[in-house]
């Protein structure tokens, strides 16, 4: 079985190796911290979890009752035969692909490595995926069974396999496919599933998961056992003992990230490999997200900057409600100084906060801070945040309120985490260091480069390799590395816009920070070949519900709500905070502020929450031609 080496002291990682040519920094590396496995697979983790150590809870698992009750090392091995023993039962053969439509669950990961120990490569589909998403991932995978999660999903794929010829078994959660696995594998010798692990190793497949296709159908990114082994194994290592030394509490996350990406999966391999007790949440809904970190108290989280602005923008919510608006404002201006003051004295930038800036951070600390802690489950003192970027001055501002956030960057054809806030060297605004066994290279084009063990193997259907930048994986990021190798992440190769004036413009932290605004809901900049740059913004349901009972103006139809004089002054002063952080050329001089909303099923967005911009540009042509047609108010 592939085990893990012996864990590093927390932060023992060196400073990346950096490269300069022409008299700036285009390559950093660092070398991993643990040697890849030459055998084994993800299969054999909850048997070495077993095998070491029975007894440790590795998962915990709500209940109906909404109580949350732990699950063993030995029981989750033991699920996991009862279930793989059933799928070897249902005829599936070594290789073959299972795929899961399901929500964030803990009978996803159950189906997932009881995949993996019977030999099978799962593959995902995003619970919300539309019947032609589900069909296309189903039918270019070659998926010879599915589980789904309800009702609606099984019959949205069964009305599809007529055109499905390798697809022979669906099962339903909901309706107890995990008990029905179980009770049609009972007969079988757990020597089957035994010799199914044995027959895998590092390179074995071990999923498909597919792009978001921002541009174009979907591609799936064949991940090998040993990909994740590189990325799972030099993450926990470099980020778990911190975790582990916060409290006398052994560490634990809840899961709300959805497992049908990348990001979820791997905090699940994570988590198991580590043993972290796990638990999940299927929901990001504002008020059961708050209820399950509540019940769950983790020790530290994974998470979108969604996740982190919601709550930011909840708690300001709450202090508007009762007059308390100008004291929040106040609280996290001053955290905001604390957290840039207190980063800066960890890497030896400056002295850190004065005696003013601490007895005031006391003073707001049980008063705003405190409460902000407590919506995050009361226990947690890190959070990992990845997807997007979260900005600045609301990492600025957790830190301040006691929550340190390490940001992440990283693609699904890398297996998530490229890169990582290093644990002991924090700077604000960058996306980290290369995780340790990765290099980072800037093109000269400016695009994101990356080499290490957790780069995929390829696409799937596709022949021949991925394309290559003399061995390096080309991202269609643009980024920047500082002297001491931290990369910044500046936007999208493709989504760069060029103005008429000829002026290069990246949207993306314009956009990143325009969303961050609780009225905010998306947003895409527009510009390509026009005079100036503009806007088109949505609004955010929670935030305008709020924003609608201080101001009393709940039976406002939306329709006439978009051209209101205060809400127009409002979003104005989002975008003038958003343009603060550009040049005058790079600025958004007019936006547009739309009824309808970017959505998934409108085809405006993807399953995981990017904007298909050629969608948007295709369907609100005329918003977008009369922000440029006439002049007059700026929104």
């Amino acid at each position: 079985m592939a085990r893990r080496q012996p864990p590093p002291v927390a932060g023992a990682v060196g400073k990346p190796q950096v490269t300069a040519e022409g008299g700036r920094v285009v390559q950093a590396a660092v070398p991993p911290l643990v040697e890849p496995p030459r055998r084994g697979s993800l299969g054999d983790i909850p048997f070495a979890n077993a095998d070491d150590a029975p007894d440790d809870v590795v998962m915990s698992r709500k209940g109906p009752d909404g109580v949350w009750r732990d699950v063993t090392a030995a029981a989750f091995r033991e699920e996991v035969v009862r279930t793989a023993k059933g799928l070897i039962a249902a005829g599936l053969r070594q290789g073959d692909r299972l795929a899961v439509m399901a929500r964030t669950s803990y009978e996803w990961t159950l189906l997932d490595f009881a995949g993996w120990a019977a030999g099978l490569v799962t593959v995902p589909i995003y619970p919300t995926s539309s019947a032609s998403q589900a069909e296309w991932i189903l039918r270019d995978s070659g998926a010879a069974a599915c589980v789904v999660e309800n009702v609606g999903q099984a019959r949205m794929i069964s009305a599809a396999r007529a055109d499905l010829p390798a697809l022979k078994e669906l099962w339903q959660i909901d309706t107890g496919a995990v008990g029905q696995l179980a009770a049609d594998g009972r007969t079988l010798p757990g020597a089957l599933v035994t010799s199914r692990r044995q027959a895998m190793g590092p390179d074995t497949v071990a999923t498909l998961i597919y792009t978001s296709g921002t541009t174009g159908r979907p591609k799936g990114c064949i991940l090998t056992h040993g990909n994740f082994f590189a990325e799972v194994d030099n993450a926990t290592e470099l980020l778990h003992p911190v975790f582990r030394s916060v409290s006398t509490e052994p560490a634990s996350t809840l899961l709300f990230l959805p497992l049908s990406h990348v990001f979820g999966r791997m905090v699940a391999v994570g988590c198991l490999r580590a043993r972290v007790r796990l638990g999940h949440a299927p929901s990001i809904a504002t008020d059961d997200l708050l209820a399950d970190l509540a019940g769950f108290r983790p020790t530290f989280l994974l998470a979108i900057p969604y996740v982190l602005e919601k709550v930011y923008n909840t708690g300001r919510a709450t202090a508007e409600r009762i007059g308390r608006a100008s004291s929040f404002d106040r609280a996290a201006r001053i955290a905001q100084a604390y957290g840039t003051a207190a980063v800066a004295r960890q890497t030896g930038t400056g002295p850190g906060p004065g005696l003013g800036l601490r007895l005031a951070r006391a003073l707001y600390d049980p008063l705003v801070y405190r409460r902000i802690r407590a919506a995050l489950g009361g226990r947690v003192r890190y959070a990992i945040c990845g997807g997007s970027p979260l900005g600045s001055r609301l990492a600025a501002f957790y830190a301040g309120a006691g929550v340190l956030v390490f940001e992440g960057y990283g693609l699904t054809e890398t297996t998530a985490a490229a890169t990582v806030t290093p644990p002991l060297s924090p700077r604000l605004g960058t996306v980290g260091w290369p995780l340790p066994g990765t290099a980072v290279r800037i093109a000269p084009d400016g695009e994101v480069l990356l080499r290490g063990g957790q780069v995929f193997a390829g696409y799937w259907n596709d022949e021949g390799p991925f394309p290559a930048v003399e061995g390096w994986f080309p991202t269609g990021d643009v980024g920047e590395l500082d002297a001491d190798g931290y990369l910044t992440i500046t936007g999208r190769k493709k989504e760069i816009i060029i103005t008429a004036g000829g002026k290069n413009v990246a949207p993306a932290p314009l956009e990143d920070r325009l969303r961050a605004h609780p009225l905010v809901g998306q947003c895409m900049v527009v510009g390509d070949n026009r005079p100036y740059v503009t806007a088109l913004l949505t609004l955010e349901p929670d935030g305008l519900a709020h924003w609608r009972r201080m101001r009393h103006k709940e039976a406002v139809p939306l329709g006439e709500l978009v051209e209101d004089a205060e809400l127009l002054a409002e979003l104005q002063k989002a975008v003038d905070d958003a343009n603060s952080t550009v040049s005058q050329a790079e600025s958004i001089r007019r936006f547009r502020v739309l009824a309808a909303d970017f959505t998934e099923d409108g085809g405006h967005l993807t399953p995981s929450m990017k904007i298909r911009r050629a969608a948007v540009a295709a369907d609100f042509a005329a918003d977008i031609e009369e922000l440029y047609r006439r002049e007059g108010r700026r929104g």
